[in-house]
């Protein structure tokens, strides 16, 4: 597997992952609209608030900010759900990201969430890839 940038270049992306993956280019605009749609969507669907919140776990991990927020809002649906093995996989994750960044060794493509290994880089989900580029505005002529 060869690594892939979908999307526009991402200069400030300093990471190692542990194997090759392919991975998904930030985009602020796209990060926003992605967090939009989170925030509007019903909270009797905790099904599509964490494909929405895994999607910008990936859209977003290769930015320190974005990747912190990603995970306090999933570790704030993961106690609203009462998911207490989310809640303690979240609260490691708070702690790892700051660790990751520093050291440039980011798991690209990975969803984020406990069920998945921390370190585990991934291939980025067709359905995931699909929700970031329906919130990817259309280029302008």
């Amino acid at each position: 597997m060869a690594h892939v940038a979908m999307g526009t270049a991402d200069t400030n992306m300093n990471t190692t992952p542990t194997e090759p993956t392919a991975t998904v280019a930030f985009d602020p605009g796209t990060f926003e609209r992605l967090h939009r749609a989170y925030r509007r969507i019903d909270r009797s669907d905790p099904a599509q608030a964490w494909h929405l919140l895994e999607a910008l776990h990936v859209l977003g991990q290769t930015r320190l900010v974005s990747h912190a927020r990603t995970h306090g809002l999933m570790l704030a649906l993961a106690w609203r759900t009462r998911n207490l093995t989310e809640v303690n996989g979240q609260l490691l994750r708070l702690l790892l990201v700051p660790l990751g960044h520093l050291l440039g060794r980011l798991p690209l493509g990975n969803t984020g969430r406990s069920h998945v290994g921390a370190f585990r880089p991934m291939q980025v989900a067709p359905e995931l890839l699909a929700t970031i580029r329906a919130h990817q505005r259309p280029p302008t002529l």
